[in-house]
């Protein structure tokens, strides 16, 4: 029987997302506090015998909106670790949706985060974390973080991670309307020049002491400023978010998902059913932390 493993891909949000630069390349410099949530794909990796020992990736998912060819991060991944290994075998990736796919949640990052360390663990590969993570930066900002998890600091264009070891208790429940966000777009429409710039050290700091209150307070996320010109929405969903006792509300990554922060989690829930009742076409759920 052929070999196999399954990993969980966690989903992120930005607890305060700071743009602070672009490099001459232009890729964007970032300093983000990132959080993983309790909301996942899970991705299911089977090797697979070759007869003429080349690269052999097949991938399929339950879900029909997940591409099933090379433009898939995860298919990316494989093709990373396969050509920098030397792995002759082959492998299936069967990708298990749960996560909305172009949600500003690291679906597609937190994909190839997991068949990065599935594979590491299939073909009993050796590698650390940190090895992982240097492999990850070449495909994206938030691969380096997912493949980390927890909560930290992401700076420089994704790959300078900082845990956090301190968090206040704290529950989420996100909304993700089914608009698409280019995040090419917002990030080429961004005017550094013209937003607010969130208090990153402020934030890490509530952090620290468990300030709930002053935490939700500073949130901030400048990408707002292109997303929500771009659709309204997501401002009124997060207006609605406070209204159903949200102690916090904002947008994560460049969008669409909107997440409001809760003390308990039977407020969380509370608020997803009075939010599922205003708006059924959206995506609602609650979701714990994960330290």
């Amino acid at each position: 029987m052929d070999a196999k493993v399954t990993v969980k891909g966690y989903a992120k949000i930005n607890l305060g997302l700071d743009v602070v630069g672009k490099l001459e390349n232009g890729y964007h410099l970032l300093r983000s506090v990132m959080q993983q949530i309790d909301l996942y794909d899970t991705i299911e990796l089977t090797e697979e015998e070759t007869m003429d020992h080349g690269l052999q990736i097949t991938l399929t998912s339950d879900c029909d909106t997940v591409p099933l060819d090379q433009s898939n991060l995860a298919y990316k991944a494989a093709k990373l670790l396969m050509e920098h290994d030397g792995i002759k075998e082959g492998v299936h990736i069967h990708i298990i949706k749960r996560i909305p796919v172009a949600a500003g949640l690291a679906g597609g990052s937190t994909d190839a985060a997991a068949v990065f360390m599935g594979m590491n663990e299939l073909f009993g590969l050796g590698h650390s974390k940190d090895e992982l993570r240097e492999l990850g930066v070449k495909l994206g900002a938030d691969v380096p973080f997912c493949i980390m998890g927890g909560t930290a600091l992401a700076e420089g264009i994704g790959e300078k991670l900082t845990p956090i070891g301190t968090m206040p208790e704290m529950y989420i429940v996100i909304a993700k309307p089914s608009i698409g966000v280019s995040t090419k777009y917002v990030y080429e429409n961004l005017r550094l020049e013209q937003v607010t710039h969130p208090d990153t050290e402020q934030i890490l700091d509530a952090m620290r002491r468990k300030d709930l209150a002053e935490m939700t307070g500073l949130l901030g996320n400048v990408l707002e400023s292109v997303t929500i010109e771009k659709y309204p929405l997501i401002r009124e969903l997060k207006e609605v978010m406070l209204d159903v006792g949200a102690a916090g509300s904002l947008m994560s990554g460049s969008g669409p998902t909107v997440f409001g922060v809760f003390d308990t989690m039977e407020k969380a829930v509370a608020a997803e059913k009075r939010m599922r009742q205003k708006y059924p076409q959206v995506f609602i759920q609650a979701a714990g932390i994960i330290c």
